[in-house]
């Protein structure tokens, strides 16, 4: 009888363990949002710099919805130079005659294809799945930035740069905006993330 409730009484603490793990996971498992999957940079033999970026996004149901509805979802990749500080001083005024710094990803969906399109510019792609549509989004290679000879002798270990990519709701209908305002689950930015610089 002492026995019988021992293991009770492990067991109920076992279950407990368990179900506190699990709970604990569960956010983690269903996590929203942008994370940096690969980020670096180069200095090229021009002195500019190039870019390399991929990130993993997961929408909220509520933006898939959306997307589903017609309504085209626009995301920004931004760059910025912190470091050399003269060339960093150039680039912040530069920033004020273009815009250089930003690269805008679309990502729409066609409900007679029933396929996802993701376009830069002019260029765009299809794709079966909402999964490897979004693997589209941020993904750049050797982006070339700054003005040619801009980082001419410096070294790797002088420059700082970051790079971040956000949902731009200022792009959306006037409903979904009020709704970006009012939910966090339109708030989708990876924050800023510093670059390896090789």
């Amino acid at each position: 009888m002492h026995l019988l409730k021992k293991n009770n009484r492990f067991s109920g603490c076992l279950k407990t363990l368990l179900l506190s793990v699990c709970l604990f996971a569960l956010p983690l498992a269903h996590a929203e949002g942008i994370r940096h999957s690969r980020y670096e940079a180069h200095i090229l033999q021009n002195g500019q710099l190039g870019i390399s970026s991929r990130f993993i996004t997961e929408l909220p149901e509520q933006l898939q919805g959306a997307l589903k509805q017609g309504v085209p979802l626009d995301f920004a990749l931004t760059y910025r130079l912190r470091k050399p500080t003269i060339a960093a001083y150039r680039f912040k005024i530069s920033q004020l005659a273009n815009e250089d710094s930003v690269v805008n990803y679309r990502l729409s969906f066609h409900p007679l294809t029933n396929r996802y399109r993701v376009s830069v510019g002019t260029f765009s792609s299809e794709y079966n799945s909402l999964s490897t549509a979004l693997k589209a989004v941020g993904a750049i290679a050797n982006w070339q930035v700054l003005n040619q000879g801009a980082l001419d002798d410096t070294h790797p270990s002088e420059v700082k740069v970051q790079i971040r990519l956000s949902l731009t709701t200022t792009r959306l209908p006037k409903p979904f905006q009020i709704n970006a305002l009012t939910s966090s689950n339109w708030d989708l930015d990876s924050g800023w993330r510093y670059l390896d610089v090789r």
